[in-house]
């Protein structure tokens, strides 16, 4: 039956032996070149014995266009676009002509073949293997490196895996933004990302667990964020050096910097988290320790009604939140200022929990106290996990 399809198939269309030998990919053991030399061998045995006239052998392959025949170039154009990145793993991609894939189609149409492997799946595999002897680096499916080659074109494609990098950082000083702003010179993620762009060649992208305002501070065990390293040249990242280079500005501090997948680096940044607050909070009038005292308990375990502030519905969808207080401890500081110890939903704009925002956030210390009260100063505590 093989030896009969492949004549017939033979008769009337050139190819190659690892076009003919793909037509039966799927029986026997071996490569499909070694399987259609040995397919054509034994035809040519047959068809000499029978007293037959040879098979047209010297022609272009109709299917490939002879592009078997041009592996070692190819493999040799892979290995000079990857020579100056750092990985570990890679995988062979392609992208063939539609009318190479269309030709194979209608080839396995006309003879009934049922046991072919694509032309995509044996160049990508030769390729990944002649290219495995040259590099000495394995294949892998979760590879560090995929080059996705057109051999028609003669190019080569690098998709280049991300790094990922956990951390949590605290911000020791006021006056810096989470992510760059304009009027800054810098930011948490600018501090932050520096090392990592310079050590990796690639481009550091932040991504806060939530953010604070740039006058806030963020204290305790810090704010967890990720980076994603895209395009990284290099992926020995020396991970304590980069730390001692952030925590060396005197700005930022960040602690538990690891390497994390990009599953773990999702459940960091979708996590919800309560927070921890510290405000330092003036009076207008002045406030006495006893109403103080009033303040905290009205706020303890209050369900707080909070529209969009107006600082920020430029870049928010301006509707109602319901955030709840879980705890708050006051504490007097002068004939004007009182400490606001909070433990809140995330989410809850603090600044706006003191002021009232002309009524968009309620109850608020303002409507407590029944004349206009403003946040000072404000640091987070901590991230706390619900």
């Amino acid at each position: 039956m093989i030896l009969e399809t492949a004549g017939t198939v033979l008769e009337k269309h050139q190819l190659c032996d690892h076009c003919l030998g793909r037509l039966f990919a799927r029986l026997g053991r071996g490569t499909n070149e070694e399987r259609g030399r040995a397919i054509r061998l034994v035809l040519r045995m047959e068809r000499q014995y029978q007293g037959l006239s040879p098979l047209q052998e010297d022609g272009t392959c109709e299917v490939c266009g002879g592009i078997f025949g041009k592996l070692p170039d190819i493999v040799d154009l892979c290995r000079k676009k990857v020579q100056n990145i750092e990985f570990s793993t890679f995988w062979v991609g392609s992208r063939f002509p539609s009318k190479i894939l269309e030709r194979e189609r209608s080839l396995w149409e006309e003879y009934g073949i049922d046991a072919g492997e694509s032309i995509k799946t044996e160049f990508n595999r030769e390729v990944g293997k002649l290219l495995s002897e040259k590099l000495g680096k394995e294949p892998s499916k979760d590879a560090d490196l995929i080059l996705i080659v057109n051999p028609f074109r003669m190019t080569v494609e690098l998709q280049i895996r991300p790094i990922y990098v956990y951390g949590r950082y605290r911000k020791l000083v006021r006056g810096i933004p989470q992510t760059p702003l304009r009027g800054y010179r810098e930011s948490v993620a600018s501090i932050i990302c520096r090392p990592f762009s310079r050590e990796t060649g690639g481009k550091c992208v932040f991504k806060g667990a939530g953010r604070e305002d740039a006058d806030v501070r963020m204290l305790g065990d810090g704010r967890p964020f990720i980076l994603e390293i895209k395009n990284p040249r290099r992926r020995g990242i020396d991970l304590e050096f980069a730390v001692d280079e952030i925590n060396s500005s005197g700005k930022v501090e960040v602690l538990d910097v690891r390497f994390v997948d990009k599953g773990n680096a999702g459940e960091v940044l979708a996590g919800s988290h309560r927070k921890e607050y510290l405000a330092t909070v003036f009076v207008e009038g002045g406030i006495s320790p006893e109403e103080v005292k009033k303040v905290a308990r009205r706020l303890e375990g209050a369900e707080i009604r909070q529209r969009t502030p107006h600082r920020v519905k430029h870049s928010r969808a301006d509707k109602i939140r319901i955030k709840k207080v879980y705890l708050a401890e006051a504490r007097w500081v002068d004939g004007t200022h009182f400490e606001l110890r909070l433990i809140t939903d995330g989410g809850l704009y603090i600044k706006e929990l003191v002021s009232g925002d002309g009524g968009r956030t309620s109850p608020s210390v303002s409507d407590i106290l029944g004349r206009p009260a403003v946040c000072k100063s404000l640091d987070v505590l901590n991230i706390l996990d619900d």
